[in-house]
């Protein structure tokens, strides 16, 4: 007799894009940190650069988008 087979809540491609998601915000946040200083004294303006005031908020919002999407999606119709 055959066991049934257990059948997973997401499809592949939902889990390799919830991971994809996963990286992307993980790369925001890393590109986020860093910039500060050791003496209190000293102020470092690298904070207000490019890659911490735009690029890396905008890759954290776009890795949520992808993980919703990745959530929300359901399996295509095979024809």
């Amino acid at each position: 007799m055959k066991s049934p087979q257990k059948k997973f809540l997401f499809e592949k491609r939902n889990y390799i894009l919830l991971f994809l998601s996963f990286i992307v915000i993980a790369l925001g946040f890393i590109l986020m940190s860093g910039g500060g200083s050791d003496d209190p004294k000293i102020f470092n303006d690298a904070i207000f650069n490019f890659r911490r005031i735009r690029l890396a908020p905008t890759l954290v919002l776009v890795g949520f988008g992808i993980a919703m999407f990745s959530i929300l999606t359901k399996e295509r119709a095979k024809k």
